[in-house]
């Protein structure tokens, strides 16, 4: 069995920070453009993964150079399946804004937001819980019947 791939932990956190201020900006403004860009971004990390996403390449090239060189590593597979759920809270909120419900873009953006927070001010990493957490009850759910 191929080792996980993992990544700089600070990484992520960059992306979550770039995402933070990305959604404020959409419920400041309620630009939806915007957040149609952030779904885009959320889909690149999720479903080509974190390497091509442009969080990442702008980590890489930008700031990873400025910073000590670390060994600490995080799977990749718990960030893939966070930037699967904020594509879902980002898709409905620019679905919502698009079509002229306001308060669904509103609240799915809002629910976005307070994800990516966690992670840029607090560095947890809600997504990554909950595919944590699916994992832990996935397999005693199967051996229930």
């Amino acid at each position: 069995m191929p080792a996980p791939q993992t990544v700089d932990p600070r990484g992520p956190r960059f992306a979550a920070i770039v995402t933070s201020v990305v959604l404020v900006i959409v419920l400041v403004t309620q630009w939806w453009p915007l957040l149609a860009a952030q779904t885009l971004v959320f889909a690149i990390g999720a479903f080509v993964g974190l390497k091509p996403a442009p969080y990442s390449v702008l980590y890489r090239a930008l700031v990873a150079p400025r910073l000590r060189p670390t060994d600490e590593r995080e799977d990749v597979a718990p960030l893939r399946f966070a930037q699967a759920v904020g594509f879902a809270f980002a898709l409905v909120g620019t679905i919502g804004y698009a079509s002229g419900v306001t308060a669904l873009g509103t609240v799915a953006t809002a629910f976005a937001l307070f994800a990516a927070f966690l992670n840029a001010a607090f560095n947890f990493c809600l997504g990554c819980e909950m595919y944590l957490l699916i994992k832990r009850v996935a397999p005693r759910a199967g051996s229930a019947s």
